[in-house]
């Protein structure tokens, strides 16, 4: 059985960077198969039609063999071997809040840990990545961004998407983890992915040049950033 493994983005992917295919590329390249099955989970975004279509367009055309789960209009009745069958659970952006509750509802929650637990892979964006984590910082709640406790903690400690995204992003994570708040994390840059073999951070990856993680923690009252440079999938200009 394959180790445990979490693809969390800070942001990127099919949606974010439809001609940039680096991180997409790089989670179905963790697969050893030629025609792996991938479930895209848009519960996030209230499973947006026009999102599940850009799943389907990004991962046809014989990358993969996609599907999708829709769980507000709901027609799989054993959710538990529909997302054991795939390779790949994908889950897009989105409310992180309302798509933790929806999917505990559903009992999605104890079964995507066990489809962990067993080796399909588990990745996403925003939403998607901090999902995987202790807690983190949300969107979910309005404009101003706030604390999430009590997501998956399939991982250790906090995360901060959209790091180099949003203009907020970067201060208030570190005044969560200044106040006690949240725990110190990693956060990501637009662009970036982490990869995790069970709990522990294996790689830190790109599709952008640029783009950076982050390990941001507390010592002696103080927020420190310690840079994590990915490894860019690309290749350099």
């Amino acid at each position: 059985m394959a180790e445990p493994c979490i693809v969390a983005m800070g942001g990127g992917g099919f949606s974010m960077e439809p001609d940039n295919p680096l991180l997409d590329d790089y989670v179905l390249s963790l697969l050893e198969k030629s025609s792996p099955r991938a479930c895209f989970l848009p519960t996030a975004s209230g499973d947006s039609d026009s999102y599940i279509v850009k799943f389907y367009e990004a991962f046809g055309n014989g990358r993969c063999v996609p599907t999708h789960l829709s769980l507000f209009r709901r027609t799989i009745d054993d959710l538990r071997s529909f997302i054991l069958d795939q390779d790949v659970i994908y889950v897009g952006g989105g409310n992180t809040a309302n798509m933790l509750a929806v999917w505990r509802v559903h009992g999605l929650d104890e079964i995507l840990r066990e489809a962990w637990s067993s080796g399909v892979i588990l990745c996403g964006l925003s939403a998607g990545a901090v999902c995987w984590f202790e807690s983190g910082v949300t969107d979910s709640f309005g404009k101003q961004l706030r604390a999430l406790p009590d997501c998956l903690g399939f991982l250790p400690g906090s995360h901060c998407p959209h790091y180099d995204g949003e203009s907020q992003r970067r201060p208030t994570y570190q005044h969560l983890i200044t106040q006690r708040v949240l725990v110190g994390g990693i956060a990501a840059d637009d662009g970036v992915a982490l990869r995790y073999s069970g709990s522990e951070l294996m790689e830190v990856v790109s599709s952008r040049q640029d783009a950076r993680a982050w390990s941001v923690e507390m010592a002696d009252g103080q927020v420190f950033e310690k840079e994590l440079p990915p490894r860019y999938l690309g290749y350099k200009e």
